[in-house]
């Protein structure tokens, strides 16, 4: 499989390109602000085609150019339903300090969007992305989780989770308490091998997380499902 990512915009939000080789259909996650040209760069060099995007959630430096790359590709965009309102109003989840702070936020709305749900399996590009739903960052916050053509696992973690740390919970539509529930049950059951491609940051992996971040090791284990 082929994946590619590279942060972009003033919040260096990494947006990626998953396919499965070169000269492939691919599925684009999270472009944000600026990132426009530099995916039109990755997708010149490797001869990919966009089949979808991908939204982790809604904030707008994941989706700013969600609107610019379905229109230019003439894809779907595909989020959960409890975001999908920021795609059409992104400053709705700035709150007024974020507002003062970036201004107005204006962006196209895709004109085809998709809603998604808990569990769910989307088939893209020839590749399985299973959509899990862990609100706390935002209400609508999701993984994608695949498998790769080498028998690994990823997931695509958004702001849920990072290397070292967690999506921030302050901002309007944010939840601590949910944020945690979703980690203790949507993440820590993870299998450690599962490497994790956040939104920001760089790369790293279940194992390396709950051996070290702060906001996982203080978390109960999970119960495990009954036979």
């Amino acid at each position: 499989m082929l994946v590619l990512g590279f942060p972009a915009g003033p919040l260096q939000a990494n947006c990626y390109v998953l396919a499965r080789g070169d000269g492939q259909p691919c599925v684009v996650v999270d472009p944000g602000q600026e990132a426009s040209e530099p995916l039109r760069a990755q997708l010149r060099e490797h001869g990919l085609t966009p089949a979808a995007v991908l939204l982790t959630h809604g904030h707008f430096d994941h989706v700013f150019s969600a609107g610019e790359v379905c229109r230019a590709y003439d894809v779907p965009a595909w989020i959960h339903p409890d975001d999908r309102f920021m795609l059409a109003d992104p400053g709705a989840a700035l709150g007024p300090a974020g507002r003062q702070l970036f201004g107005d936020v204006a962006m196209a709305e895709p004109a085809d969007v998709r809603e998604i749900a808990d569990g769910e399996r989307l088939e893209l590009a020839g590749i399985t992305f299973e959509v899990t739903h862990t609100p706390g960052h935002t209400g609508g916050s999701v993984l994608f989780g695949t498998a790769t053509d080498e028998g690994g696992r990823l997931v695509l973690s958004g702001d849920t989770l990072f290397a070292g740390s967690i999506g921030r919970t302050d901002l309007p539509g944010g939840d601590h308490e949910r944020m945690l529930h979703s980690l203790r049950t949507k993440v820590l059951p993870l299998a450690d091998d599962t490497a994790v491609l956040p939104g920001h940051g760089p790369t790293t992996t279940i194992e390396r997380e709950r051996a070290s971040n702060p906001f996982l090791q203080d978390l109960p284990a999970p119960v495990p499902p009954r036979d």
